[in-house]
């Protein structure tokens, strides 16, 4: 995978995926066109071993307090384990807040991680002490929408690690019904075209659609040697069992299915109608 910085140097961590939209037919119609926006390191974060970035749903209220979202595998306690689904577990986590540019705008701290796993997505979602308005009073940095749309495959997007202050540009390339690494099975992925060739330590990148310069995945695994399945080589496996190996490809997973999931106070509420990220 696109390993946590930590994983990339010890070749035993991974990278990320989305999930969600386990069943949904990936939309292939192209949109018409649009101005592309561009895109900058302006609410990105980076974590000591991964990149994230504070995002909001199209709900989120102002006075929420913020959420920042990486990789499951990037969790401070290490890899979730297969099957498994933590919440409203206690965090004091700093991230480096970035600006436009890649400076560095201030620190933000969690209280608690308030979801994460690494079962059918590869996901975390930290909750802040501060409200996005506070952030934007104090450095003047607004957070990242998540799209509560799937993604479209063809369409342009940008990786942006906070971690490597790095901007990576490709195109949706498609979507795998299954991806497996090692113990990990994610679902939809998206696969990148190969010229987004991340590496470790941008995990947890937002990916970026810069037509709406909403998130729509969260970057999290590539396959690096060509090897079947295994840990940082992980295989597409389709609706008939039929496995795929694409050596340096990577993917990420989508976020779409977050903005289902999440009710008044910017709290997770699993059993919302809509909701599909797994339960503990």
């Amino acid at each position: 995978m696109n390993r946590s910085l930590v994983g990339a140097l010890s070749a035993l961590l991974l990278g990320g995926a989305t999930l969600v939209g386990a069943g949904a037919a990936p939309a292939t119609a192209a949109s018409p066109a649009k101005a592309p926006k561009a895109v900058d390191f302006a609410g990105t974060v980076a974590l000591s071993n991964c990149s994230g970035s504070v995002v909001r749903t199209p709900g989120s209220a102002d006075s929420d307090p913020a959420l920042v979202l990486s990789n499951g595998h990037c969790l401070e306690s290490g890899f979730p384990g297969a099957g498994e689904v933590i919440v409203d577990q206690p965090s004091s986590r700093s991230f480096t807040l970035l600006t436009a540019s890649g400076g560095s705008a201030g620190t933000v701290r969690a209280n608690k991680v308030a979801y994460a796993t690494m079962t059918d997505t590869d996901i975390s979602l930290y909750q802040l002490t501060s409200t996005y308005a506070q952030i934007q009073s104090a450095y003047g940095i607004k957070a990242l929408t998540l799209s509560d749309s799937h993604p479209t495959q063809g369409s342009a997007i940008n990786v942006v690690s906070g971690y490597w202050k790095k901007i990576y540009s490709c195109n949706i390339d498609g979507f795998a019904y299954r991806l497996k690494e090692g113990d990990w099975t994610w679902k939809d992925s998206v696969r990148y075209t190969s010229a987004c060739d991340t590496i470790g330590g941008t995990s947890g990148s937002p990916v970026v659609d810069p037509a709406s310069g909403k998130v729509v995945a969260v970057n999290n695994t590539g396959n690096e040697d060509g090897v079947r399945c295994t840990l940082n080589n992980p295989c597409e496996v389709d609706e008939n069992g039929a496995v795929t190996v694409r050596k340096g490809i990577n993917y990420a997973q989508e976020t779409y299915g977050i903005t289902k999931c999440v009710t008044t106070g910017n709290k997770i509420d699993l059993n919302l109608a809509g909701c599909v990220l797994p339960k503990p």
